[in-house]
């Protein structure tokens, strides 16, 4: 039977664009500081206040750690105004803190959210083996394939030569061997310092110039970006991580499967999921934060997987009339 029409619903992504723009604006307060600490402890509390007020019972399962280590946002945290939906949250203040501290450009606040127990609880593993592509490069992709054969194997998908491609990947020492391999292929790449959700986005944003993500990173960073890439089509594969043996170990007692791989719909099941990135320094996705005489601008990616939305969202922002009601000190 053919889908029945239906009027349009409730997207959440256009109420979780003002938690990642409050986020930011807090954060970007501490820009070029010096202070990851504090930026990220300003953007957790403007997240916090602005998620409470959402009509939603949210259960965070990708946050920053245990409940002792608040005030963070928690592993475990209910946030929400109590009603319905019930709902999983991602959360990352801030993608890139050390970028933020240091003025540096491409640092996002993020967050998603999908309908509750579809979220991909990682448990004890912090990283994630991750190889990310666009819509085009879908179906491209092996975790069981060594870098080169996923280069080759992509450019002949996309119909180019390897020598056009560009992949992103963190600069990190322990992928020092995966980057000598991408050199030989004669790819292009793009080492970046932080912030491999945006790095995985970049790869099915239309204009970035990336097409492909290779590295280990942050499993939180997996599931949100994840979502990202549900809304826009491409794909992300990843496998868990230990990064020692107690960690490993403790994954195989809670029953995890180390060399299982998992792809977008693992880590964030089902098809109505929400995305929210809001700029907090310049990037190649989004503008950051800017302050004006009439308060503070902000650029933000929104996205909703069930429709395939994405919105670029540009919203002035007034401190004077925000400051007479807002708990947040803007």
């Amino acid at each position: 039977m053919p889908n029945q029409p239906q009027a349009p619903d409730r997207n959440l992504a256009l109420e979780l664009v003002r938690v990642t723009e409050a986020a930011a604006i807090a954060a970007n307060r501490w820009m070029g500081r010096g202070d990851k600490n504090a930026a990220d402890g300003a953007a957790v509390e403007a997240m916090r206040v602005v998620l409470n007020s959402i009509s939603m019972t949210g259960t965070v399962i990708i946050g920053e750690g245990e409940k002792d280590e608040a005030p963070m946002l928690y592993n475990g945290e209910v946030l929400g105004d109590g009603s319905s939906p019930e709902v999983d949250i991602a959360v990352d203040p801030i993608d890139g803190t050390t970028l933020t501290a240091l003025g540096r450009a491409g640092a996002l606040s993020v967050i998603a959210v999908a309908p509750k127990g579809s979220m991909f609880n990682p448990g004890p593993c912090v990283y994630m083996d991750k190889i990310a592509v666009g819509a085009r490069g879908k179906g491209s992709i092996d975790m069981n394939k060594s870098i080169t054969e996923n280069v080759n194997n992509l450019a002949d998908q996309l119909g180019q030569e390897v020598r056009d491609l560009t992949a992103v990947i963190l600069d990190r020492e322990r992928h020092n061997p995966m980057i000598e391999e991408l050199r030989a292929t004669g790819a292009r790449i793009r080492l970046i310092t932080d912030g491999d959700v945006a790095g995985a986005i970049s790869t099915a944003w239309e204009g970035s110039g990336a097409d492909i993500l290779f590295g280990i990173g942050g499993t939180p960073e997996g599931v949100i970006a994840a979502a990202a890439l549900k809304a826009l089509g491409g794909e992300l594969l990843g496998r868990l991580a230990p990064r020692n043996d107690a960690e490993r170990d403790e994954a195989i007692r809670l029953g995890y499967d180390l060399d299982a791989i998992l792809d977008q719909d693992d880590l964030v099941q089902g098809d109505n999921c929400f995305f929210s990135a809001t700029g907090i320094t310049d990037g190649e996705l989004l503008q950051g934060v800017r302050f004006n005489e009439r308060g503070g601008s902000t650029e933000s990616l929104v996205m909703r997987s069930k429709s395939g939305t994405c919105r670029i969202v540009k919203s002035q922002h007034s401190f004077v009339k925000l400051s007479e009601f807002s708990s947040i000190d803007f």
